[in-house]
């Protein structure tokens, strides 16, 4: 059997992420590479940004070394999920993202459906959450071709910390300024750029945008709402909440845990990240998280008694036959 392993992250910082700010420092003492650290990849199997154990070894060097055992024997090549903290000191670029579908067929690649968690959100914060009623694919190509023009078409949604958006793909979509996130996603690194805001940076070059491959795969009527967590369960334990169940992921609210139990799967792996300090115990060890902290739980693993005030748990979605 395995032990939860403590996940380091890697960073997308600096012109990846030119919106970025510190807060994920102030907020969860991470340690950035550098200004404008506006990504925390805490679990990656993305090539070059990829996460890993305590000992240094990637998250495919993992799976590699232990395959189904750590994974589950329902998942299958390749890595399924992705999982950020998002720290958006400014707003980030409008984009679409593509279905498994389109990816495969011109990236070779997942597709990426995602989810937003808020986690710390400054006086008026905002998402763009998809168009608003009656825009038209010409309606956003004409406008897009202006740039500024489809800043009108968007439709706009203030937000509290806890509250949960699934962002099915073909969202037109964008984290706004003042915000930071969690956000689990497929594994996949496709994104199309709409609309930048007109930043440029300091050669006053803007970045790339994708107009074609965005209007091919934009849904017009996606416009999410907040999800309404289901109750798990609630007892002098802690309580657990589902977030999210997805075609691709689920996800789980912990609070309160006083020596909550969760029994691993066969089937799939799962990952627990903590926004207070959680212990994590099993019959021959334990592992403490701090807040802004993952940890990967093996399919072929203990039973697990979690101690602590709050935590997001996710996992792939499998099919049980």
């Amino acid at each position: 059997m395995l032990k939860p392993m403590l996940m380091t992250p890697a960073w997308r910082h600096g012109a990846m992420t030119p919106w970025g700010g510190e807060k994920l420092s102030h907020l969860y003492n991470k340690k950035s590479p550098g200004p404008q650290a506006g990504e925390c990849l805490e679990l990656s199997a993305i090539p070059g940004h990829e996460s890993r154990d305590e000992d240094g070894r990637t998250l495919t060097q993992l799976i590699e070394e232990h395959g189904s055992a750590l994974l589950g024997r329902k998942i299958k090549e390749p890595f399924p999920l992705l999982l950020k903290l998002i720290d958006a000191k400014e707003q980030l670029s409008v984009q679409v993202h593509p279905d498994d579908d389109y990816a495969r067929e011109h990236h070779s690649k997942l597709g990426k459906n995602e989810a937003w968690v808020i986690l710390h959100a400054e006086p008026g914060a905002q998402l763009i959450i998809g168009l608003k009623d009656g825009v038209t694919e010409d309606d956003l190509r004409q406008a897009a071709k202006k740039g500024r023009a489809v800043e009108a078409l968007m439709r706009k949604v203030s937000v509290q910390p806890g509250e949960v958006y699934y962002i099915p793909a073909g969202t037109v979509h964008a984290i706004g300024a003042g915000l930071v996130l969690y956000e689990i996603q497929q594994s996949s690194d496709v994104t199309y750029r709409l609309y930048d805001w007109g930043r440029v940076d300091k050669d006053g070059k803007g970045r790339e945008l994708h107009l074609a491959d965005s209007l091919n795969v934009v849904d017009l009527n996606s416009r999410p709402t907040p999800a309404e967590p289901g109750l798990v369960l609630s007892d002098e334990r802690g309580r657990m909440e589902r977030m999210l169940d997805t075609p691709y992921f689920q996800l789980d609210r912990l609070s309160d845990c006083k020596d909550l139990r969760i029994q691993s799967s066969p089937s799939n792996f799962s990952v627990i990240t903590a926004f207070s300090p959680m212990w994590i115990a099993w019959e021959d060890g334990e592992l403490k998280l701090q807040a802004g902290q993952t940890a990967l739980l093996p399919a072929d693993g203990y039973e697990l008694s979690l101690t602590g005030d709050s935590a997001l748990l996710a996992s792939p979605h499998v099919l049980e036959s």
